[in-house]
């Protein structure tokens, strides 16, 4: 059987929204970013991040810092015992910058590239998954992308919920105050968790 996943922003989702990374020592991991990890680990879900990263188009930084950056994440979260089972991002910007990272790709959130990469090389069911973000963007992501929407209001979340809610041609299916609350929502209410809970 296909996996299920929670597709996960980086910035104002998993870790504080600074603006662009551009040294490790600005990267800051929410305090319960790990809790919530744990939680998608222990549930048998997979934990994807997936994350724009057009600071590289636009020369604030080079590539090697995401990689270094992550590494530092995924460290932190491995410290508290969780696990991200993987993480994709986006380099590019459609108009910014030079090639190869100017470019139009299928990969630049809310286009579904990152999710429907991730889908196939991790045999994941897609309708079924849920992806998490603080922008309206993350939202439509989800629409395109086929899965579920959660809107959290860290980062960016509540500013646009408050006030552009009103013009998203798409609701979220949830909105929670954190990525913890929003993973608990999500696994207190899934069905296929509750039938496992009853017939184990």
């Amino acid at each position: 059987m296909r996996r299920r996943a929670f597709f996960i922003d980086r910035d104002g989702t998993i870790s504080e929204e600074v603006g662009y990374v551009n040294h490790p020592s600005r990267y800051r991991v929410f305090p319960f970013a790990a809790e919530a990890v744990k939680l998608i680990n222990r549930a048998g879900w997979l934990a994807v991040l997936v994350t724009n990263q057009a600071g590289v188009a636009r020369g604030y930084f080079k590539e090697d810092l995401i990689a270094e950056v992550h590494e530092q994440l995924k460290q932190g979260l491995a410290s508290e015992g969780a696990r991200l089972d993987a993480i994709y991002y986006c380099p590019h910007h459609p108009s910014v910058g030079d090639a190869p990272y100017r470019a139009e790709c299928d990969c630049r959130k809310p286009k579904p590239g990152l999710i429907a990469r991730a889908a196939e090389e991790l045999d994941i069911d897609l309708a079924r998954s849920w992806t998490i973000g603080d922008r309206y963007g993350d939202t439509e992501l989800a629409r395109n992308a086929g899965t579920r929407a959660a809107l959290v209001l860290t980062g960016y979340g509540r500013g646009e919920f408050e006030y552009q809610r009103g013009s998203w041609r798409h609701q979220p299916d949830l909105i929670a105050e954190n990525l913890l609350e929003a993973v608990r929502e999500i696994l207190r209410t899934d069905d296929d968790a509750k039938h496992e809970r009853a017939t184990g």
